[in-house]
């Protein structure tokens, strides 16, 4: 398994922290909410006015988006994956390109 990206790895704790679904996940990353700032918004137990993080979540993607669930998709592995799939193309260009350049002359102290 690839190694998750230390911006990408908050995502991933807060979804295991907060029980969230990739969608919920992905509606929040769209909504550009904190994931270190779940645990103001999810203490529902204590403050019983609150609704549940998941909900809080669904509720405000629905009123910026008016879209109950996003159309794609996707969960952060997936989106990980993707990303290296995109960079592939490009580092084997510019390994190529590393190949075809001359090989620089070591100039040695006599």
């Amino acid at each position: 398994m690839k190694k998750i990206p230390n911006k990408l790895q908050v995502w991933v704790d807060a979804r295991q922290k907060y029980r969230l679904s990739d969608a919920q996940i992905q509606m929040a990353r769209e909504l550009g909410m904190n994931p270190r700032h779940f645990g103001k918004l999810a203490n529902h137990r204590q403050e019983t006015w609150k609704v549940p993080l998941p909900q809080f979540i669904e509720s405000l993607y629905f009123k910026r988006f008016g879209k109950i669930v996003p159309d794609k998709i996707v969960s952060i592995e997936d989106s990980i994956d993707e990303l290296e799939r995109k960079k592939e193309p490009r580092r084997e260009r510019k390994h190529q390109s590393q190949e075809s350049l001359p090989a620089p002359v070591s100039e040695e102290p006599s």
